[in-house]
This record gives C-alpha cells, sequence and structure tokens, in this order.
C-alpha cells in the first residue's frame, strides 16, 4: 500500500487546502445566497406592481432617483456594516426588496408593452446567459481582470452621473447609450467579481452575494430596458 503521509510541497499542503476549503464554502455560499435573494426581488417588484408604487415614481422621477440613490447606498453601508453576522444577511434580503420595488416602474413599463412578459423572459434569459459565461470564464481563464476593476469602477461612477442628467435632459439616444454601456460594463465587473471569489480574494460571502447582485440586476434592467425600446409592441 502507498504511504499516506506524503510530505507536504508548496501548494498542496495544509494551508492550500484549507484555503481552497474557504475558498469553495464562499464561492457555494454567495451562488446560495444570491439565488435566495432573487425572492425578495421578485417580492418586491410585485408589491411595486400591485401598489402602484411603480406609476408613483414615473411621475417623479427626480425624487424616484434620490431615493434609490439614498435608499440603496444607505442599506449597502449597512450590509458592509454588518457583514460577519446575520444582521448582514437579513439586510441584504432587504436590499434586494427594496431593489424589487425599484425595478416595478421599468417592469410596469413593459408589461404595458403587448410582449412585455415575453420580454422579460427574454432579459431573464440574457442575463443567465451572460451570467454562465462570465461564471466559466472566471472558473477557467489564467488571466488576471482584476487590473480592470478600477476603470469599470470609473465607467459605473459615469454612468451614474449620465442618469442623473438625463432625467432632466429626456434624451432616448444618451438612455440608449447608457443602457448598452451599462450591460458591458455590469457584465466586466461580473467577471471580475467572480473570479475574485473563485481565487479566494474575497472571503465574506455577504459581501461577495452584494456584489455579484449588483451586477446581475444591472445587466437584467438595462437588456430590458434596450429589449423594450427596439422589441417592444403597443399592438
Amino acid at each position: 500500500m502507498s504511504d499516506l503521509r506524503q510530505p507536504v510541497t508548496p501548494g498542496t499542503g495544509y494551508g492550500s487546502t484549507a484555503s481552497s476549503v474557504v475558498r469553495n464554502r464562499v464561492l457555494r455560499n454567495t451562488y446560495w445566497l444570491l439565488a435566495l435573494s432573487m425572492i425578495p426581488t421578485v417580492l418586491g417588484a410585485l408589491v411595486g406592481l400591485n401598489t402602484g408604487i411603480n406609476q408613483i415614481m414615473g411621475s417623479s422621477p427626480g425624487v424616484s432617483a434620490i431615493v434609490f440613490l439614498a435608499g440603496a447606498f444607505g442599506l449597502m453601508f449597512l450590509i458592509e456594516r454588518n457583514k460577519n453576522s446575520s444582521v448582514g444577511v437579513a439586510l441584504l434580503l432587504a436590499f434586494t426588496f427594496f431593489m424589487g420595488i425599484m425595478l416595478s416602474r421599468l417592469l410596469g413599463h413593459v408589461l404595458g408593452l403587448a410582449n412585455g412578459s415575453q420580454l422579460i423572459m427574454f432579459a431573464f434569459g440574457g442575463t443567465a446567459i451572460v451570467f454562465g459565461a462570465m461564471a466559466s470564464i472566471a472558473s477557467t481563464s489564467k488571466r488576471d481582470f482584476s487590473t480592470m476593476h478600477k476603470f469599470l469602477f470609473i465607467g459605473v461612477i459615469i454612468l451614474i452621473v449620465a442618469s442623473l442628467a438625463n432625467i432632466f435632459l429626456q434624451m432616448p439616444a444618451l438612455m440608449l447609450t447608457i443602457s448598452v454601456l451599462a450591460v458591458a460594463i455590469f457584465s466586466a465587473l461580473l467577471l471580475v467579481d467572480l473570479q475574485r471569489i473563485v481565487n479566494g480574494g474575497e472571503t465574506n460571502y455577504v459581501t461577495a452575494t452584494l456584489a455579484v447582485y449588483l451586477d446581475v440586476y444591472n445587466i437584467f434592467a438595462n437588456l430590458l430596458m434596450l429589449l423594450g425600446f427596439f422589441g417592444g409592441s403597443r399592438e
């Protein structure tokens, strides 16, 4: 029989094994919590649609933007402060419920189209394809994509500023440009965030889930906006 007490070599010893266990646990918990977070997102969207909140937001886009930014950044701050406890998980689920309510404005607009339900399914399918592709690349590629993070973060800031400006400008061309860039930027951010988790760069699954959720949310919302503009039917 072979001796089970193999010599410990660099990269294959107990430290490496422990690191691999932590990495796999964070990745597994992130995927589970991400899946769970879809439930309050859907519930929030239903609340927004069935209570008329989406119509109120549509009639006051400026106020809606302020509420969105204050609520989103406030909850994200609290999540990070409590990420090492169960409170962080509860706050994350509350955040996804809030994001669902905010999404109801766009969903209400799309559902007002003759093929609205179909467009939502297309956007969901497109988001799933992007997620699967980025997860596959993150798991198999040897290239380090973390160097893109700074430039992508700058891109997100530009998107936020442009989106706020377009509330007053109301330029369809700018809206479409923002959506196209948002899909590209958040798809790249999804790749960066997933690779960081896969490589062990993120050891807290609450923080990891928050980052991936924001990527997926923005990809879906902007795909839906593009589909509603180009593929919407009012007949």
